[in-house]
């Protein structure tokens, strides 16, 4: 059976790859219904559109039901970010096979990614655009699935839209839901099929996560006072004011957790910008900044309690060197008192429709003191961590005899944060987020026991994307029917 699974999962993994299928794209809408199609085999295969979704997309499941009501998820995405990178080889780029000796011509051709160019050489590893990320994913847990022969009842999840606003995910919890009561299914297990990078020796890939980690992307909306650029003492320049909460936030030590050896990220800017759009004298009125933070265990609340702290002590540093008084309020001071309406175009981006509803509040109630808005301006991505001490010795005695380490919390956002077990209620993140309700929805927490067990490989989401094959194909559908068949009997 096991070259038997392995060429299944390499098969899976080549043809789901060959469906392009970037974010947003109509392959991305299709994909779901060729995996209908190509899945027929399963007790049932379908798709469920997600709700009012822009692009018209669908998620997909299938289902092996068992003797037993104790069900197994396997899930992951399949929509994969565009192939522009790849320059004159993008028309290669979902077809590993021909990407392959192209790839290897063009490294030896400039000399450069000496470690890229020993890899693909060394027929372990294979290039294509989101055979890493994460089709081979699917494919091992697809090939575990077919290969089950046990009474417990196993669903796979596959859902588009990962790489952007997890709109997939955020539609499949109410689905699995829907499914699970009408089925009468109990799910012990969600198995994220997720990848990760390793640039060493594959042993930082070849794991368990256990977690996965939290993202709140933290915002702040700056009204000054314009002046003249010879008086500047006259106003205060936002744009200033925000140069010192950047000042502030970026690399923040107090942002940043850890857990043991696990080091979450500390805060970085992602944007920032003045509301000028073009050249004159006057000082800039508003300025708008965002910052990815990361957490472990923090919930929303604490992670905007020391945004608050740290960006008072920036403030209280502006208004020293300005000499004018500076207001800081959260969005939900606001929002109390103003609700404006404006119209967000779905297209835009969640942090630029968070700006617009930011604007027109201040516009709104005609703020005319330099004042600091502080919140949050996109989807939040909880941290989950799987809690249970039994079920944790189960999948790590399984993983174990396969060569496997663990981990607390996989280091990418991922869509565990809505199948998991979230730390902490995101109340406070509601009512501080302009656009939530409006420019996205959330799910109520699944609440489900979520880990991760994924192919490796190096670069994903750049052109020497590359996956470690003899682990996907051979070691890894192997991992998946160990974990399966102990949680089924672990019950």
């Amino acid at each position: 059976m096991r070259n038997d699974l392995a060429a299944r999962a390499r098969e899976l993994a080549l043809l789901f790859t060959s469906w392009p299928s970037v974010t947003g794209s109509a392959g991305d809408a299709a994909f779901a219904g060729r995996a209908e199609d190509r899945l027929q085999h399963f007790d049932k295969a379908w798709t469920e559109a997600i709700p009012g979704d822009h692009a018209a997309r669908s998620n997909f499941f299938a289902l092996k039901r068992g003797r037993l009501r104790r069900t197994i998820i396997l899930t992951g995405h399949f929509d994969v970010v565009s192939v522009e990178d790849y320059g004159a080889l993008a028309e290669h780029a979902f077809a590993p096979d021909q990407l392959l000796p192209k790839l290897i011509a063009r490294l030896r051709a400039s000399g450069e990614h000496p470690k890229a160019l020993a890899d693909l050489e060394s027929g372990d590893f294979i290039p294509g655009r989101g055979l890493l990320d994460m089709k081979a994913g699917l494919a091992a847990g697809l090939a575990a699935m077919e290969a089950y022969a046990g009474e417990a009842t196993l669903l796979f999840v596959g859902v588009s839209d990962e790489e952007e606003k997890s709109a997939g995910a955020r539609a499949a919890v109410p689905q699995v839901k829907a499914i699970a009561q009408e089925l009468g299914l109990e799910v012990a297990l969600v198995i994220n099929l997720d990848a990760i990078s390793d640039q060493g020796d594959g042993a930082k890939g070849r794991v368990v996560t256990y977690g996965s980690i939290g993202k709140q992307l933290l915002a702040a909306y700056v009204v000054g006072k314009q002046a003249h650029a010879g008086y500047p003492q006259d106003g205060v320049n936002a744009a200033y004011v925000m140069a010192e909460i950047v000042n502030a936030l970026e690399l923040a030590p107090s942002l940043s957790e850890t857990t043991g050896a696990e080091v979450a990220a500390p805060p970085a800017t992602l944007y920032a910008k003045d509301g000028k759009q073009g050249y004159n004298v006057t000082t800039p009125a508003r300025a708008f900044a965002y910052w990815n933070t990361m957490q472990h265990r923090r919930s929303g609340a604490e992670v905007l309690s020391i945004a608050e702290e740290l960006c008072a002590a920036a403030i209280a540093r502006a208004e020293q060197r300005t000499g004018h008084k500076i207001k800081l309020v959260r969005w939900a001071d606001i929002a109390s008192v103003a609700m404006p309406s404006p119209n967000l175009d779905p297209a835009l981006d969640l942090p630029e429709q968070s700006r617009i509803a930011m604007a027109a509040a201040a516009d709104q109630l005609d703020i005319s003191d330099p004042t600091v808005i502080l919140g949050f301006a996109s989807i939040p991505y909880p941290a989950v961590l799987l809690q249970e001490g039994a079920l944790r010795g189960v999948i790590s005695e399984a993983v174990r005899s396969h060569g496997l380490g663990e981990v607390n919390y996989f280091a990418g956002i991922s869509d565990m944060s809505f199948f998991g077990e979230a730390s902490g209620d995101l109340s406070v993140v509601k009512a501080n987020t302009p656009i939530w309700g409006r420019g996205f929805t959330m799910p109520d927490p699944a609440g489900y026991p979520c880990i991760n067990i994924g192919p490796w490989g190096r670069d994903y989401h750049t052109w020497l994307e590359r996956l470690h094959a003899p682990y996907a194909f051979d070691t890894l559908p192997r991992v998946l029917l160990s974990v399966i068949d102990a949680v089924a009997r672990s019950g």
